[in-house]
């Protein structure tokens, strides 16, 4: 599950370090579902664990589905979501995950940064052409 925490024309992402895994790329907040847990459930449950902030399932929105390829071995299927960001102080978006994460920052979804995870740049790209799938790696 991926989100895209937006504001405007903005969105946040979420610089991975510590993980193994596209360190030193930028990604969207994201995270696999548990056992028993639904698509929009665990959204906000990696909302929360990453960011900080609450989401209820009335601010989210399903934004686009990715079929990627990263090896013959590692094919994926993404659910995007997108949820407004808040401007409560509660509600402030903070790493919360600095073990995995070197910092967040605000991009205008028109100029991501070029180390951007090719399936999040591309869930992105769908969200903003209203388009709801795409395929990369293939």
């Amino acid at each position: 599950m991926f989100l895209l925490l937006t504001r405007q024309d903005n969105v946040l992402l979420a610089l991975r370090q510590g993980t193994g895994f596209a360190d030193g790329m930028w990604n969207l907040p994201s995270g696999k579902a548990e056992t028993a847990e639904t698509a929009v459930a665990a959204v906000i449950r990696e909302a929360h664990e990453e960011l900080g902030i609450r989401l209820s399932s009335h601010e989210i929105n399903f934004a686009a589905t990715v079929h990627c390829r990263n090896s013959d071995a590692d094919i994926r299927l993404g659910l995007f979501f997108q949820a407004a960001a808040k401007q409560t102080p509660l509600d402030f978006p903070y790493n919360a995950e600095p073990h995995k994460c070197a910092k967040l920052a605000w991009y205008p979804m028109t100029m991501l940064p070029a180390a951007t995870m090719p399936y999040s740049a591309l869930g992105i790209s769908l969200y903003q052409r209203s388009a709801y799938f795409g395929s990369t790696g293939w």
